[in-house]
């Protein structure tokens, strides 16, 4: 008896992808229902779609490669599905990864509470935050990395008045920024396999 095998077509590469939505679901504000969340990102073609807590963290895989692209279809999608606009950034597993990796705080060491990444949409130039003086909120500390910016703030971000000053409209004017705490970064490289 033979058998006839006909040839597969290989599969596009997948990329494993992060979704950060920025200000939703806060104090009862522009509510996305996590399985809601999933149910569009399933309806834009994306598989292994998952979310990991309420405030916008979504992680999925997709053979698109434009990270902005993949952004913009998803504030799309979210406006279209809520009626309201909503911030999003997507980074790749290998981008989680280096983030993690180039951590300047000892992470290993301290409370997710208390060490924290700003993901920006852009790069942002030491420049732009040359106005905050570091020395005047120590002990918090802050670094800039690839798009991407390092809180230390050992009492948690609630009380932070570094963050406040770092969050001055001025400084991140023309990016979107939206911030995570360590315990969901590295969530988040864990989901991605980064």
């Amino acid at each position: 008896m033979s058998t006839t095998t006909t040839p597969s077509t290989p599969a596009a590469a997948t990329r494993s992808y992060a979704a950060l939505l920025r200000g939703i679901n806060v104090s009862g504000h522009k509510r996305v229902p996590m399985a809601e969340l999933r149910d569009l990102l399933t309806g834009l073609g994306h598989g292994g779609v998952r979310t990991y807590l309420q405030s916008g963290n979504a992680v999925f895989t997709s053979a698109a490669t434009d990270e902005r692209a993949l952004a913009t279809a998803l504030e799309r999608a979210v406006e279209e599905r809520f009626g309201f606009p909503v911030d999003c950034l997507v980074r790749d597993a290998a981008y989680l990864r280096a983030v993690a990796d180039a951590c300047p705080f000892p992470a290993d060491r301290l409370e997710g509470r208390q060490l924290h990444c700003t993901f920006f949409s852009e790069p942002v130039a030491p420049d732009r935050l040359a106005s905050v003086d570091p020395a005047a909120y120590l002990p918090e500390e802050f670094r800039l990395g690839d798009r991407a910016l390092y809180l230390y703030a050992p009492n948690g971000l609630g009380r932070s008045k570094l963050a406040e000053a770092l969050a001055r409209p001025a400084l991140l004017r023309g990016t979107t920024a939206t911030s995570r705490n360590w315990n969901t970064v590295r969530e988040l490289v864990g989901l991605t396999g980064g």
